[in-house]
């Protein structure tokens, strides 16, 4: 019983969220060409879906939105990353190491 309850537990963490067509190692392989072609894909299906009128959808349509929403954000975010972020801990370290080598 228990054994049955984590493996649905973990089965369902399982699946990569972003896209079920594209793994990572294949969305970090895109040109810059294909990333910012595939952002504007992005981009006009979050604007369709906020014109639409979500009054008439039912509750697992809604659901359904949310989800693809959610996925969207989750791609788009992949597609932005390119920047070095540095926490405050880390920016405090390199300023010390610098100030004690000069």
């Amino acid at each position: 019983m228990l054994l049955l309850l984590v493996v649905t537990t973990f089965a369902e963490a399982a699946p990569n969220s972003i896209d079920p067509g594209k793994s990572r190692k294949e969305m970090a392989a895109m040109t810059p060409a294909e990333r910012e072609a595939r952002v504007n894909v992005i981009i006009k299906r979050v604007e369709e879906i906020r014109a639409m009128d979500k009054s008439k959808l039912n509750r697992t349509e809604r659901k359904e939105l949310k989800k693809e929403l959610r996925s969207l954000n989750k791609e788009a975010r992949v597609h932005s990353r390119g920047g070095i972020y540095l926490s405050v801990g880390a920016i405090l370290v390199i300023i010390l190491v610098l100030i004690l080598i000069l």
